[in-house]
């Protein structure tokens, strides 16, 4: 493998029902960040059916180029196909840095472009750099420049491991959704659009959609809500969480919760905040009767504002607070709740 034919930072514009995902221009904010460090490009690959109309508004995120594969057998997301076309991008451009959101769409097709391209794949990544590998000279080997840094939790998010790929080409990771920020949107920026057409070949590996089933939930998206009113372990009970609903019904915010909440069942998964939940940037993050772990703490720390209640003075959750409340919370958001409505009065 000639390492030095990979050039550019790729992302994949993951697109579901001809609309673009957000992931998408998150990728393309950090892509654009990745290719100013290695003075290179950033293009963008959409697949699908029918999506072309969708190519400039990538354009408009950040995007030199979209890369454009547009067949009928990637109408809808089937591992195959889609994992055919993506491969064959990447072996057709060479890409030195393939970013993929890590959905669930993109925590299955990933791996398997990864496997299909022969490089290695680092998944769920909440962090990216271009940097020197070995990080510390090691003696005796070669220490590598302009290498992707890929960070991401290990050991159910107790640990936090970086990792490169200094030897193969594209350096490929998913990047968990929420982690990076998109950039403003220039419509100024045009990008140039590139129609591949790769052949896609049915083989056993094909499945048949039979019939696509739409869940609806009412479950709110907690990293579009810019007011979160978040609790831990110490809220003490599923009941207990009635005083945060209380406080997010005047602010006009919603609730989420720690990873212990969801252990103890008081509230789902969706709710999650936390290296092994969803990671937020709201304008407002209220942490309560949550202590403040490292693995919470990276899902929420770049908030703009928050505001830290907890009885435990010693909480760590008070060293990135904005503003702290010692206090029992059985007490505190009661009065808070009421000021806040006598205040909208």
């Amino acid at each position: 493998m000639a390492l030095e034919d990979y050039k550019g930072v790729f992302i994949y514009a993951q697109q579901v029902d001809n609309k673009i995902d957000n992931i998408a221009y998150e990728l393309l904010g950090e892509a654009t960040r990745l290719a100013k460090d290695l003075d290179t490009t950033v293009t963008a690959v959409l697949l699908g059916n029918n999506v072309k109309d969708l190519a400039p508004s990538l354009g408009h995120y950040g995007a030199d180029r979209v890369i454009v594969v547009d067949d009928p057998k990637l109408d809808v997301y089937r591992t195959e196909p889609y994992t055919q076309a993506l491969a064959a991008v990447i072996n057709e451009y060479k890409p030195d840095i393939m970013l993929v959101g890590a959905t669930a769409i993109g925590r299955d097709l990933g791996p398997r472009v990864s496997a299909r391209v022969a490089t290695g794949l680092t998944a769920d990544c909440t962090s990216l750099e271009i940097n020197d590998f070995p990080i510390n000279p090691v003696p005796n080997q070669e220490q590598k420049h302009n290498q992707l840094l890929m960070t991401r939790p290990a050991f159910g998010g107790n640990t936090i491991a970086t990792i490169a790929c200094p030897d193969n080409r594209p350096q490929m990771a998913t990047v968990r959704p929420g982690v990076m920020q998109k950039i403003a949107e220039d419509t100024s920026k045009v990008a140039e659009i590139v129609e591949f057409n790769p052949e896609l070949v049915e083989n056993n590996c094909y499945v048949e959609i039979m019939d696509v089933v739409k869940e609806v939930k009412n479950t709110v998206n907690i990293q579009e809500a810019k007011i979160l009113v978040s609790g831990g372990r110490g809220v003490g009970s599923k009941e207990n969480f009635k005083l945060l609903e209380d406080l997010a019904e005047a602010v006009g915010g919603q609730v989420s919760c720690s990873r212990a909440v969801v252990d103890n069942g008081w509230l789902e998964k969706d709710y999650q905040v936390g290296q092994t939940g969803k990671t937020v940037r709201p304008n407002v993050y209220f942490a309560i009767g949550i202590s403040g772990a490292i693995q919470h703490v990276a899902g929420m720390e770049d908030s703009d504002i928050i505001i830290a209640i907890n009885k435990d003075e010693t909480a760590p959750i008070f060293d990135v607070a904005t503003y702290g409340v010692v206090g029992d919370l059985n007490v505190v958001l009661p009065k808070l709740t009421q000021a806040i409505k006598n205040a909208a009065e």
